[in-house]
């Protein structure tokens, strides 16, 4: 029953409607080979990382930034000002922003995985982001999707679909955010971070709802009509149809 599907099962739904990855598993194998033992820091990685992995998807790659940020819509380093609640200001960049459809953070931790000093990096990361969208100017919105990764391991994803200042929460559930670099031998895996870049409004669990729900109301429409036509009592219909309803 719908009420008892998880977060990753409509997640799985979601994907469905969208086109199937066309990636070169070689590709792949070579992607994780060239940076799952990658040091350094990530000023010195972030970019080559994030855009031989939009290289890999297949995906369009970041612009040259301009000087006019207005103009900045998909670039690394993007400008934005952040505000203090006890007055004054100061010039941030997010390390790639595309508008309309997410932050993403940078960070290259060189911590364990199990550490916990990473998972603390990591929700520093997380909270930077954040920041960064508050500070977008109003009338580009707030994107859907925050992007944290920690350079040649690991990727987060977290969601805010209503855009509207709520809170961003792991996508698609607290089990399944985090994107190992060998994820990214799954097909789901590449289809979910294509639609991030392209259709993230497509990952919406709620489309997954108001298109079953459409759905179930067409099916019972025609069986009312079928009910109708077989001769039943139209209070026996109704009854008939309620009792659908209240078990759906």
């Amino acid at each position: 029953m719908a009420g008892n599907t998880s977060k990753t099962d409509l997640n799985t739904l979601l994907l469905a409607n969208l086109p199937e990855p066309d990636i070169d598993p070689a590709a792949v194998e070579a992607f994780i080979e060239r940076w799952k033992d990658g040091g350094g820091t990530e000023r010195a990685n972030y970019q080559l990382f994030l855009t031989e992995l939009c290289t890999l998807l297949k995906l369009d790659q970041p612009d040259p930034a301009q000087d006019d940020t207005q103009g900045n819509a998909y670039v690394f380093e993007r400008r934005v000002t952040q505000e203090f609640a006890e007055g004054g200001d100061t010039k941030r960049f997010i390390d790639l922003y595309k508008r309309g459809c997410f932050v993403c953070e940078a960070k290259q931790s060189g911590l364990t995985l199990e550490s916990g000093r990473w998972d603390k990096a990591m929700r520093k990361a997380f909270n930077q982001a954040e920041g960064y969208v508050r500070a977008l100017p109003a009338d580009e919105g707030r994107p859907p999707f925050i992007i944290v990764t920690d350079v040649g391991r690991h990727l987060e994803l977290y969601s805010e679909f209503s855009r509207s200042g709520g809170n961003y929460t792991a996508y698609p559930d607290a089990n399944s955010f985090r994107i190992k670099l060998e994820d990214l031998r799954k097909p789901e895996i590449q289809q979910r971070l294509i639609a991030v870049w392209n259709q993230p409004m497509e990952l919406d669990p709620t489309r997954v709802s108001a298109r079953v729900t459409r759905e179930i109301a067409d099916k019972l429409a025609r069986l009312a009509k079928s009910l109708e036509t077989q001769g039943h009592a139209p209070e026996q219909s109704s009854a008939f149809l309620m009792r659908c309803l209240f078990t759906m």
